[in-house]
C-alpha cells in the first residue's frame, strides 16, 4: 500500500528527481552546520542557520501558495531550482576563496529559504494531480519518506566528502543535484491550474485562503497542532549539530562527522516510520495513529536528550525520526485531504507558515536556553511541555482531535467564506 503511487510515472519520476535533489541538500545543511558550529561553538549559531532556512517559509508560503492556485506550477518549480542551484555555487565560491564567514553563510542560507518557501506549495499543490485521493497519504508518506532518504545518505556522502576534500566540493555537489528536479520536469504531464477569472489582489486571495482554512475544522486542527509540535519538538533538529558538538571529540571534522551520523541516523529512522505509515493508519485508523505519534515522540526525545555518546545519541535519535515523520505525514495528510481543492495551496502554505515561523521561533528559544540550561534540559521540557498540552487536549477538548478523521462520504462540506467574491471556482479536473 505505501509503494502504490509509485505506479504512476509521473509521480515517479519527481520522487526520484526529488530524492537526489534532497540528497544534495542534506549534504549543504551539514556542511553548513558543521562549518557554523565549528567556527563559534555556540548553540545559538547553530540555531540561527536553521532560522535562516526555515523562517521564510513563515513568511512567503502564502505568497506562494496563492501564486501556485493561479499560475503553471511545473514552470514555477523548475525556476527556482535554478535559482537554489545558483545559490549553492555562491556558497561553494565563497568557501573556495575563504570569504565562508558565518554571517555571509547565513545570508545565503536565508536567501534559499527564501526561493523554497515561494516554491513548496507549488510542489505540494501537484501531488494531488499525480495520483488518486485513495493514494494521498501513503504520497505523502513517500514524500516524508524521500525527504528522509536524503537525509540518510546525504549526511553520510557529506561527512566523506568533507573529510576527504573539503567543504567546497559538498555545495558543488548540491548545486548540481537542482538540475535533476528541472530535467523531471520537462518530461513529467500536470493538469494545467483553471484560469482564475478574477484580478483579486495577492493579499485578498492569501486572506481568502486564511478564511477557508478556518472554515474547515480539520484543518484548523492540523494547523494548531503542527505549531505546537514545531515549538516544542521539532527544534532538535536544528540543535543536532550542538549535539554533537556535545558528543563529540572537537575540532571541525570530528563535528561534521558526529552530525552527520546523527542526521543520518534521524534519516533512517524516519524512512522506516514513513514506510510503515500508511500499514499502521489502514490497521488502527488514521487519527489514532496520528494522536499516538503525537504522544510517543515526546516520549522518545526525553531519552535522546539523555544520551552522552555518539553511538546512544544515534541509536536515541533513529526512533525520534521513526515517530516524529509521523507527527509531520499525518498532520500534513489532514490538510491534503479535507482542504477544499480550489483553496488547496493556500491552505497547504498556511499549515507551511505555523511550521516555518513557530519552528525557528521555538530553535532560537531553545538554542538560547540550551546555552545557560544544559541542551539535554531544555530538549526534555519541551518534550515533557508537548506531551502534557496533548493529553490535555484529548481530556477537554475530544472534539478537537476528532476533526482530524477523514471525512465522511455524506458529510457537508465546510462553508466557504460569503465574502470572497472573485475567487475561483473549484478545477474541471479531479485527481487521478
Amino acid at each position: 500500500m505505501s509503494l502504490r503511487p509509485l505506479r504512476s510515472r509521473d509521480f515517479s519520476l519527481l520522487w526520484s528527481a526529488g530524492l537526489v535533489s534532497g540528497i544534495g541538500t542534506w549534504m549543504q545543511t551539514v556542511a553548513v552546520g558543521a562549518l557554523v558550529t565549528a567556527r563559534t561553538g555556540q548553540a545559538a549559531w547553530t540555531a540561527l542557520v536553521a532560522v535562516a532556512a526555515f523562517l521564510p517559509i513563515g513568511l512567503l508560503a502564502p505568497v506562494g501558495g496563492a501564486l501556485a492556485d493561479r499560475h503553471d506550477r511545473r514552470r514555477w518549480l523548475a525556476v527556482a531550482n535554478l535559482v537554489e542551484a545558483a545559490l549553492a555555487t555562491l556558497l561553494a565560491v565563497l568557501s573556495a576563496t575563504g570569504r565562508a564567514s558565518p554571517g555571509a553563510v547565513t545570508l545565503v542560507v536565508l536567501a534559499t529559504g527564501s526561493v523554497a518557501a515561494l516554491s513548496f506549495p507549488f510542489y505540494q499543490a501537484i501531488i494531488p494531480d499525480l495520483v488518486g485521493a485513495d493514494e494521498l497519504l501513503a504520497a505523502s508518506s513517500l514524500g516524508m519518506a524521500q525527504y528522509n532518504m536524503g537525509r540518510v545518505v546525504g549526511p553520510a556522502l557529506a561527512g566523506v566528502v568533507i573529510a576527504a576534500t573539503s567543504f567546497t566540493v559538498a555545495f558543488a555537489i548540491n548545486a548540481a543535484s537542482f538540475l535533476a528536479v528541472v530535467a523531471a520536469l520537462a518530461v513529467i504531464r500536470v493538469p494545467a491550474v483553471p484560469a482564475a477569472g478574477d484580478d483579486d489582489a495577492l493579499l485578498r486571495r492569501i486572506v481568502a485562503g486564511a478564511r477557508a482554512a478556518r472554515a474547515e475544522p480539520g484543518c484548523r486542527a492540523a494547523i494548531a497542532l503542527i505549531a505546537v509540535a514545531a515549538f516544542l519538538a521539532s527544534p532538535f533538529i536544528a540543535l543536532v549539530p550542538a549535539k554533537a558538538d556535545l558528543v563529540s571529540s572537537g575540532g571541525a571534522k570530528a563535528v561534521a562527522g558526529a552530525t552527520a551520523a546523527l542526521t543520518t541516523a534521524q534519516g533512517v529512522g524516519a524512512v522506516i516510520g514513513a514506510l510503515a505509515i500508511a500499514s499502521l493508519a489502514a490497521r488502527f485508523g488514521r487519527r489514532r495513529l496520528l494522536v499516538f505519534y503525537l504522544l510517543a515522540t515526546p516520549a522518545s526525545l526525553c531519552a535522546y536528550a539523555t544520551t552522552t555518546s555518539v553511538a546512544t545519541a544515534v541509536a536515541a535519535l533513529a526512533v525520534v525520526g521513526a515517530l516524529y515523520i509521523g507527527v509531520l505525514s499525518g498532520l500534513s495528510t489532514v490538510v491534503l485531504i479535507r482542504a477544499p481543492v480550489q483553496f488547496r495551496a493556500r491552505v497547504l502554505s498556511l499549515y507551511f507558515v505555523a511550521l516555518g515561523t513557530i519552528y525557528p521561533l521555538g530553535a532560537l528559544v531553545q538554542g538560547a536556553v540550551a546555552d545557560r540550561v544544559g541542551l539535554g534540559w531544555t530538549t526534555a521540557g519541551a518534550a515533557v511541555m508537548l506531551a502534557a498540552i496533548v493529553l490535555a487536549i484529548a481530556a477537554l477538548r475530544p472534539g478537537f482531535l476528532q476533526a482530524l478523521d477523514d471525512p465522511l462520504p455524506a458529510e457537508t462540506p465546510a462553508p466557504m467564506p460569503a465574502d470572497m467574491p472573485g475567487d475561483p471556482a473549484p478545477p474541471a479536473f479531479q485527481p487521478r
